[in-house]
């Protein structure tokens, strides 16, 4: 779907024939490739398989609103959809080309088809019941309701009648003209007005076998020796509207012989069809609208002062029946293309029932740019073609020639103007200075948000994590985490210090071995602190010994005899500042969160105290061990005298001189 905007009168008419704007010379095989083209599978049809495989001739609605025919080629046939289903219904195929034909029924039960055959072709519900032959060939077909009577006009003076009550042929009534192209029946008082070829304009009345009035109307118009091609009643009764073979269209009063007002379509093609546009009660909208057609483009303009109200061009020209919808805005143009066009003209009146779906689109419409004659392609002079460097293309596939241009697919004329045409200077300084205040403009923005006292890293990671799963609707996220921070439940989890979550303990870490605590964004940002892992320091040596006294293996750490002893010691190890590698360039002595006094060393000066130890390093999950032998003898030594002395100094000699059970024993059964 796509949006066109009248420039004349800025009128906004939106196309709703659904899916791309083919062009006829792409071959069958591209076209079978459109089918994995997102857009084109994604487009919106009106009604389904609204198309036929050449063209669209002819375009009626049922008096009762339900059904829609549409006759075209090739081969001849004939379409009818259920408009409550958006679908088709059924298709018939008949033996020549649909000229004109005529509903005779409310539904679809009845229909007429004047075919280029010089037949006549009825059809029931149950399809073609009847065929009769028409003495010469026909051009136009109007049906008379009060009499039941077929007319047929066409290529000889005389107006054929078919009386369907009584079946057969009545006598014909004879005009003035040589021939004659279109006929018009009055729904209010039955005149008949038939345009000849030499630019009468007769009325019949089917009471009277003499024309109840004739006159020049090609000539009054302004077109002397041109031919009338179509006539229309309005609804009162009392206008008539006429068009000629060299575009014009004149508007007479039954009652004046000149015309009220005349229209030029300037281009000098016959006018192929004129509807009356009687605004319904509803739209508040005065006075009533032509719309007039020929082979090109058509205009809608205001019956009583001739001034127009919007122009429609399809993308292809060939213009062959218009279908205006009545008391609505749509517009459907049966064309000399496959698809069939349909416009809808909110300023005419609202959609039909069975599409009241276009009134919420239009709006989604507004914001999608107008396009070209082709989606994927670009129409091009050739002026333009050698300022691109494009010339060496001409007479090649890629440069498809079209009136005094040529068109070239978008993506190939895109990369040309890029290469002839880079991007100038005051553009690109333009596009740097927007990107330089886009970034300011992204500094300035901060996001404040207030966090509890305790367990504040907790919070953050909550909101973090309400956020991601939030994905788009990040609102609703911090929304759902702020209202599990005022839950009744969870509340002194963030206001009571003894719920408070240390992070940094060695009962967390066993709780949660694979989990890395990760600074949030919500907090406030500090130095980033690395401890440093000194096998020569006390506290780390206490913590190995601790670790190795664990299994019943390992030196066990040094005790002093002392309870002052002890207390200094462990006053020292408290007083002690622990060893960080702090980024940023910060340095000195400083306080962490839990009270214990920091130093803060160069990343540079902690390379240098971190260099490999002396011997393996063996991992064990999320932990990293580091064993630094200090020589087996006075290991042994060391091990042996002091497990000697508290159980026995036959076992200890044994097992400092072997480091083994089997010595021990030994030992001990020698003694």
């Amino acid at each position: 779907m796509s949006l066109k905007v009248s420039a004349a009168d800025g009128v906004k008419v939106y196309s709703v024939a659904g899916g791309k704007s083919l062009p006829h010379w792409l071959s069958e095989k591209k076209q079978a490739s459109l089918k994995r083209d997102e857009a084109y599978r994604r487009r919106i049809e009106l009604i389904q398989d609204l198309q036929f495989p050449e063209a669209c001739q002819r375009l009626k609605i049922t008096p009762d609103g339900q059904f829609l025919f549409a006759t075209g080629i090739h081969p001849p046939r004939v379409r009818v959809y259920e408009l409550a289903e958006l679908s088709l219904k059924f298709e018939r195929h008949l033996d020549a080309e649909i000229i004109d034909f005529q509903i005779l029924t409310d539904d679809y039960s009845k229909a007429a088809f004047l075919c280029a055959d010089r037949t006549l072709c009825f059809h029931a519900r149950f399809g073609a019941y009847h065929k009769t032959r028409v003495p010469a060939y026909g051009r136009d077909l109007a049906y008379a309701p009060f009499s039941a009577e077929l007319l047929v006009v066409g290529s000889s003076p005389e107006v054929y009648r078919l009386n369907l009550s009584e079946g057969r042929f009545l006598s014909p009534l004879q005009t003035k003209s040589p021939a004659v192209n279109a006929c018009g029946l009055s729904p209010v008082h039955g005149l008949l007005a038939c345009a000849g070829e030499t630019g009468l304009l007769e009325c019949f009345d089917a009471r009277a076998k003499a024309p109840v009035g004739c006159f020049d109307a090609a000539a009054s118009a302004g077109g002397a020796g041109q031919q009338l091609t179509t006539v229309r009643f309005d609804g009162s009764g009392l206008q008539c509207a006429v068009g000629t073979s060299g575009g014009l269209v004149a508007l007479y009063d039954l009652r004046m012989s000149k015309p009220t007002a005349v229209r030029d379509h300037m281009y000098g093609q016959p006018i192929r069809d004129i509807k009356f546009h009687q605004p319904a009660s509803s739209a508040g909208m005065q006075g009533t609208r032509v719309v007039s057609a020929d082979s090109h483009s058509v205009r809608i303009w205001d019956a009583s002062t001739g001034q127009g109200f919007a122009t429609i061009e399809p993308p292809e020209p060939g213009i062959m029946d218009v279908l205006l919808w009545p008391d609505s805005g749509l517009l459907m143009l049966g064309c000399d293309s496959p698809h069939i066009q349909a416009y809808f003209v909110p300023a005419l009146g609202p959609a039909p029932r069975w599409c009241s779906f276009l009134e919420s689109l239009t709006e989604e419409l507004e914001e999608n740019a107008a396009p070209t004659l082709f989606d994927d392609y670009r129409f091009v002079t050739r002026d333009e073609v050698a300022s691109l460097g494009l010339g060496h293309l001409v007479g090649t596939p890629l440069l498809r020639a079209y009136m005094h241009g040529y068109f070239l697919h978008q993506r190939l004329w895109q990369r040309a103007r890029s290469l002839a045409q880079p991007m100038e200077p005051a553009a690109l300084r333009q596009q740097r200075i927007s990107a330089r205040l886009d970034a300011e403009r992204a500094s300035r923005i901060t996001l404040v948000k207030k966090l509890p006292k305790v367990n504040a890293a907790v919070a953050a990671r909550l909101m973090e994590d309400k956020k991601g799963r939030a994905g788009a609707g990040a609102g609703a996220g911090q929304d759902g985490a702020r209202g599990l921070l005022q839950d009744d439940r969870f509340k002194p989890m963030f206001e009571d210090p003894a719920f408070a979550i240390d992070e940094n303990t060695e009962e967390f870490r066993s709780l949660h071995p694979n989990a890395r605590v990760k600074r949030s964004k919500l907090l406030p940002q500090e130095p980033t602190l690395d401890p440093l892992e000194d096998a020569s320091s006390g506290s780390d040596a206490d913590d190995a010994g601790d670790s190795d006294n664990a299994d019943g293996e390992g030196p066990q750490p040094r005790k002093r005899t002392s309870a002052n002893g002890a207390a200094e010691g462990e006053a020292g190890h408290r007083k002690r500042p622990r060893l960080y590698a702090a980024g940023g360039g910060a340095r000195g002595q400083h306080r962490d969160s839990g009270g214990r006094d920091v130093l803060l060393i160069d990343k540079a000066e902690a390379a240098a105290l971190l260099q490999p130890a002396h011997g393996p390093r063996k991992m064990g999950g999320s932990r990293e061990m580091t064993f630094v032998p200090r020589g087996s003898s006075s290991r042994g030594g060391r091990r042996g005298s002091g497990r000697g002395s508290g159980r026995g100094g036959g076992r200890g000699g044994g097992r400092s001189a072997s480091r083994g059970r089997s010595g021990g024993r030994g030992s001990r059964g020698r003694h």
